[in-house]
């Protein structure tokens, strides 16, 4: 019997996933035509789309980050990141009643034509422009945290080097998203977000059954330990941790970071009407703060027990999960983590692919307005996706020589 996850076990793993997404793109696809890339032909199922968000939303970086952080000193300690989720519901009302109505009014395909229509072409360009950078650098440190545990757990034993981990992993990325752009996205993204929800359940299932504690005793354990403090009030201003502070950041980052942001807003936008995007937004917001809640929930009990069994915190706080859940749970909750840490990192750098041709294509390369035809218009945009993978790359390169003793989780909302 199995009883530990190998590095070969966790490849097999992750190949069979891929050709799982693979099939799921060919099945999308198989009737498309090259104007499904950008908004799926406007008919993506809301229901589907706020599933896909979430995972979207979250990524690797809340997957393997927001857990270290709550046993940690500093930025998000304890449950403070909380806050910050809080804010992010102020956020998505503003989205949902501000910015959607505005940008189905005007039946935009990047949400920048909208610069040029109300401020004109610098304007336009400047915020295209500022789309892709903060874009691209937001997506590679994602993919990045996820190569770090591949190369710690997986690829790194094999013998096989960081940049070789990196760059067939966003091989893998091109080969699902290249073809069909949203219309496929919409449907791994839901498949990958519930691979990660189930992973986070199981960890938690299995913690709590290795502790003998039910939800509550678990919750008196965190509250003990001060781990559960969610509110930051005393310290003023001047605390990471205080409450305003928090908040307000969360409902700013929201609204840039979700309703200024191409990525998020072009599957809102593939929806057929106003009403289906609006009912998206709720229910996401809904799951989202559900879901962050019992992230924070395991990264205490992650502490919990291993202080239990006398495992070693790790000096990065980002390994700790991946650390307990290979090595120290049933296998099947190992399957899990492997399979909701692809899910979650794939789910954001995907769509991020797809946000990142279309931008380039829609606000650089006037493809709605040019004279190409469409085999053309399907050649560069299929060269412009290779090109920024291959952006992708060179800046998780970078990212490793820049950031490797801080939690990713902090550097991306510092940056």
């Amino acid at each position: 019997m199995l009883t530990q996850l190998g590095p070969m076990v966790i490849f097999g793993i992750i190949i069979a996933y891929f050709v799982l997404l693979i099939g799921l793109s060919w099945w999308t696809n198989r009737k498309g035509d090259s104007s499904d890339f950008y908004l799926a032909g406007r008919k993506s199922p809301w229901l589907l789309v706020a599933i896909g968000m979430v995972g979207t939303s979250l990524s690797g970086v809340t997957f393997i980050s927001v857990p270290g952080k709550v046993g940690g000193e500093g930025t998000n300690m304890a449950f403070s990141y909380m806050q910050v989720v809080l804010g992010y519901l102020a956020g998505y009302l503003f989205i949902a009643t501000v910015l959607l109505p505005l940008y189905y009014r005007r039946n935009l395909t990047s949400i920048y034509q909208y610069l040029d229509q109300r401020l004109g072409v610098t304007a336009y360009k400047s915020g295209a422009f500022y789309f892709l950078l903060s874009r691209t650098i937001g997506a590679a440190l994602r993919l990045y945290l996820v190569a770090l545990i591949l190369d710690a757990f997986v690829t790194g034993p094999l013998g096989v080097p960081f940049a070789v981990t990196v760059i067939c992993t966003i091989i893998l990325i091109w080969v699902y998203t290249h073809q069909g752009g949203i219309k496929t996205i919409v449907y791994t993204d839901t498949l990958q977000t519930v691979g990660m929800i189930t992973a986070l359940i199981g960890s938690i299932w299995a913690i709590s059954t290795a502790l003998d504690s039910s939800f509550g005793d678990l919750w008196h354990q965190i509250n003990q330990q001060d781990y559960g403090q969610i509110f930051f009030f005393e310290n003023g201003w001047s605390d990471p941790n205080n409450f305003f502070k928090q908040f307000l950041s969360g409902a700013l980052i929201t609204i840039v970071m979700t309703g200024l942001d191409q990525d998020m807003m072009q599957k809102n936008m593939s929806m057929p009407n106003i009403r289906n995007a609006q009912k998206n937004m709720a229910l996401f917001s809904v799951i989202l703060l559900f879901v962050n809640f019992m992230f924070l929930f395991l990264g205490a009990l992650l502490y919990i027990y291993a202080a239990n069994i006398g495992v070693t915190i790790p000096e990065a706080s980002d390994e700790l999960f991946a650390l307990i859940a290979l090595n120290h749970l049933p296998v099947i909750i190992g399957i899990l983590f492997v399979i909701g840490l692809i899910a979650a990192a794939y789910s954001s750098a995907d769509s991020a692919l797809a946000a990142l041709t279309t931008s380039f294509c829609i606000d650089f390369l006037n493809y709605e307005t040019n004279d190409w035809d469409v085999k053309r218009q399907v050649r560069v945009r299929r060269m412009v996706h290779l090109s920024f993978s291959a952006l992708l790359f060179c800046v998780i390169l970078i990212a490793k020589s820049w950031s490797a003793d801080t939690a990713v989780i902090y550097a991306v909302l510092k940056i």
